[in-house]
């Protein structure tokens, strides 16, 4: 890990000069009772937010501190995030709360929150100071709108880093590249599979993260895809550009050729070391008869579908295969159930919620055989209001990527208890 934390600090300098200044860089990660960067580089001269504010026990409540002691550093050049969901939670939390988070700019204190200790509060507040000037600012640009606000709030800023932008947390990425971090590059610097580094971005100006495999950070081993027999792992020398894999990894004293569930595809070598994609999360797919739905491509089929419901935006979404439901699936055939909050649409009809299983029949000719021998049952959808994805991330309990597929009991008492529709 060091030495892809040297490795990455060099790429950042080289590709961003201010990146590396003293103070420049705003952290939002929740690291709950271990105060750390995502990478774990002993280089605190770097940020500006406060280790401690980190490791609250609240996730709501770390990232809501840490925002506010970025937005006290006008001249940032770096945002930087474990989670792309990190990111997208806190300036959630700034569109909510501005008022409320201008006044404590203004006032150099820090509100009582329930999950903030108090005696962490004093901690944290005694490193406030007044800024008058500054809340007058943040006031301004937030009553103008949040679209492109991050730019507007810290006008110097150059890159946004995240510790993860790819697979579910893409998401998140491509809606606040729309919205509000227009015009400033993400850059993944990390891949990590199993607990241990595996590949370093190496172009951190590149739109979809490509990581370079490393062969002395770890012992891989490759499952090649779409093969009819069992064909044995292939090594590092062995890959093809274009060919997707399954991951295979030993790192991790006593863990020993243990298959992450990753599938990653070769997008090319660079010196003769392969450069690859992450595709998907195997543990991530539907299957309630056997048909086996990728997450990426049933993303993919979700997408097209909100093309057919005018004036919809995707904030996020969950499925639910219906034997984790019990009694509660009541007596139809195994479906799926989906959960999602939107943007633009209050409510659905029964022809507009048919349209993603339509869409799923379209693209899955397995699905649509089981659903017309009745083997599956229609999906069922669901709307939840606003906010009840922050709330299902905060139950997660750690700073883990967004689970497309729940499969613990009380992760979906938690969504069903956000349902409006």
């Amino acid at each position: 890990p060091l030495q892809g934390s040297l490795l990455y600090l060099d790429v950042l300098g080289a590709a961003f000069p201010r990146a590396l200044a003293p103070g420049g860089t705003a952290l939002l990660h929740w690291t709950p009772g271990c105060p750390r960067a995502p990478a774990g580089w002993p280089l605190p001269t770097l940020y500006c937010t406060p280790a401690p504010a980190g490791a609250l026990p609240s996730r709501a409540a770390a990232l809501r501190v840490q925002l506010l002691f970025a937005l006290r550093q006008r001249a940032l050049h770096v945002l930087e995030a474990g989670l792309a969901a990190e990111l997208h939670d806190a300036l959630a939390a700034l569109r909510a709360e501005w008022p409320q988070l201008a006044q404590e700019l203004a006032q150099g204190s820090l509100s009582p929150h329930p999950g903030l200790p108090e005696e962490l509060r004093n901690q944290l507040q005694a490193l406030l100071t007044p800024d008058a000037a500054r809340a007058a600012e943040l006031r301004a640009e937030c009553t103008r709108g949040f679209e492109g606000i991050v730019l507007r709030l810290w006008p110097q800023l150059e890159v946004v880093v995240v510790g993860m932008a790819y697979g579910a947390e893409r998401l998140y990425c491509d809606a606040l590249r729309q919205t509000d971090c227009q015009g400033l590059p993400f850059y993944c610097p990390f891949y990590w599979a199993a607990g241990a580094l595996l590949g370093v971005n190496l172009w951190p100006k590149e739109p979809v993260p490509r990581f370079l495999l490393c062969p002395d950070w770890a012992f891989c081993e490759f499952l090649p895809c779409l093969v009819d027999e069992d064909p044995g792992t292939v090594m590092l020398d062995e890959l093809w550009e274009g060919r997707e894999y399954g991951l295979v990894v030993t790192a991790q004293p006593g863990e020993y050729r243990c298959r992450t569930g990753e599938v990653l595809r070769v997008a090319g070598f660079h010196k003769q070391c392969p450069m690859v994609e992450p595709v998907c999360r195997e543990s991530h797919a539907l299957s309630v008869r056997g048909e086996n739905i990728p997450e990426e491509r049933f993303c993919q089929s979700l997408c097209r579908t909100l093309g057919m419901w005018p004036g919809a935006r995707l904030i996020d979404y969950v499925c639910v295969e219906s034997n984790l439901l019990g009694d509660f699936s009541g007596p139809c055939a195994p479906h799926y159930e989906v959960f999602m909050e939107l943007q633009g649409l209050r409510d659905l009809s029964e022809g507009q919620r048919y349209k993603l299983d339509q869409c799923l029949q379209e693209d899955f000719p397995v699905y649509k055989s089981f659903r017309f021998k009745g083997s599956i049952g229609p999906l069922r959808l669901h709307l939840v209001r606003p906010g009840a994805f922050i709330q299902l991330r905060e139950a997660l309990g750690s700073p883990l990527p967004m689970p497309r597929v729940l499969r613990e009991e009380r992760l979906l008492r938690v969504i069903q208890g956000s349902v409006i529709s």
